[in-house]
């Protein structure tokens, strides 16, 4: 082989292991990948358990926390949270997307949460954050932002003085049981070929607690401080995602940015605004069919309510669908009719059955207003790590939470295309293989 015969063939070589590399970063417009955060992409590594079945059981024994801090997002909630320093484990259940930040672009593994509007990254000299951190020392494009800014009066837990300047500092809770310390800042956010200059967003300083995510969050919640607000007309308030499920460890789902590829033929449904929780999605979930039964649920159990924050709403961060404990009873005394016991319970589900038997189990819909979503097996069953016993993916809303709020959480939610249309107040969902 002559010596341009050979540098063809490394180069194709080259080539070739790109496009085979399943965590190559897209070269395209078509997104960011969506990574589940114990893929093989992902740079965080899972708490040893002995099976994908128990990262997820473990993942969901979160939720409570998680749905307790959802209902507590009321609307310009401001009290500050005391910060402590300690060591952060990584322990509450999400997808990452790779974005850059500053000039020259820093890679970080964000977390992808639809339900918290502002983006915060740990920065260098952080208390109790991870090894992996960002250094405004070394972006040209770094900014700091101080209190008389607009955008430090939209930030929620502000710790600014009464007179006189100073940076933007502010606390937060996060996830039921952590909470950090930050100061709002700007710079350049790389999201595959886009790039938003000041782009502003929180420079963690200390954390408490272990659901703080490790190398940040974007929120792409309907806040001021989103990345949908901050985007502006680049994507005209219109994102869709494909989360790609817990068991594809070589695999990742995508996040499409901005009207331009998304979905034309899909069935939506109203997505609501509620004054109470400013942040969530809300949409209106009419009832649930266990099979051909349609369960009977008292309305108020699953109205929109504006008053109260009540109704239902679709969640990132959320690993398995919550219901409030009478809509939960329901669904799972009809479910049972369909299945011979004995029934047992694994980590937070409890209604878990002979594997034997899944073929006999009944699909669960639930009905919103305008479509029906009706769950495949893969988006209704967890099997247990020995594969003997089949569990119901679904648990009742802790007791603790306020409000009426359902959830319909990531597990529901895997290899479907999800439309956020915030626009024109629309949700759509079609089926998608993710992977």
């Amino acid at each position: 082989m002559d010596f341009t015969a050979t540098l063809l063939f490394f180069a194709l070589l080259i080539s070739s292991t790109k496009a085979l590399d399943p965590c190559a970063a897209q070269a395209d417009n078509s997104g960011l990948s969506i990574i589940p955060i114990y893929g093989k992409c992902s740079p965080f590594n899972p708490p040893k358990p002995d099976s994908w079945v128990n990262t997820v059981i473990n993942m969901a024994a979160k939720d409570p926390a998680r749905v307790k801090y959802l209902s507590s997002l009321a609307a310009q909630k401001t009290t500050a949270v005391p910060i402590a320093s300690g060591q952060q484990v990584l322990n509450i259940g999400n997808y990452v997307v790779r974005v850059k930040l500053g000039t020259p672009g820093q890679l970080m593994f964000m977390v992808l949460d639809t339900s918290n509007d502002a983006a915060w990254v740990p920065c260098s000299g952080c208390i109790g954050c991870s090894a992996t951190t960002f250094s405004p020392n070394t972006s040209s494009s770094y900014g700091s932002l101080d209190c008389s800014l607009p955008q430090c009066a939209q930030v929620r837990g502000l710790s600014c003085p009464a007179t006189g300047a100073a940076a933007c500092s502010f606390n937060q809770s996060y996830g039921g049981d952590s909470s950090f310390s930050a100061t709002l800042v700007q710079d350049s956010l790389g999201l595959a070929n886009d790039i938003l200059p000041n782009f502003a967003f929180g420079c963690i300083n200390s954390i408490s607690g272990g659901s703080v995510p490790p190398q940040g969050l974007l929120g792409l919640g309907r806040g001021p401080m989103s990345l949908l607000s901050q985007s502006g007309s680049l994507y005209s308030s219109v994102f869709s995602y494909c989360l790609p499920s817990f068991k594809s460890y070589y695999f990742s789902g995508s996040l499409k940015l901005g009207p331009v590829g998304q979905p034309k033929n899909i069935r939506t449904t109203p997505l609501l605004k509620n004054p109470h929780r400013p942040s969530l999605y809300y949409v209106n979930l009419t009832g649930v069919s266990v099979g051909r039964v349609r369960v009977p649920i008292a309305p108020e159990y699953i109205a929109f309510n504006p008053n109260t924050g009540a109704g239902t709403i679709i969640d990132s961060g959320t690993v398995v669908t919550r219901f409030v404990q009478p809509v939960y009873e329901a669904i799972r005394n009809e479910f049972v009719k369909h299945l011979k016991g004995p029934f047992s319970t694994i980590g937070v589900f409890d209604t878990c059955f002979d594997a034997a038997a899944e073929s006999e189990a009944p699909l669960i819909t639930l009905h919103l207003e305008g479509l029906s979503m009706t769950l495949p097996m893969e988006n209704s069953f967890l099997h247990s790590s020995a594969g003997s016993r089949a569990c119901l993916a679904m648990a009742p809303v802790p007791n603790n939470v306020n409000a009426a709020l359902n959830v319909i959480a990531n597990l529901q939610q895997q290899n479907h295309r999800i439309l956020f249309d915030v626009a024109n107040s629309r949700l759509g969902i079609a089926r998608e293989v993710c992977n």
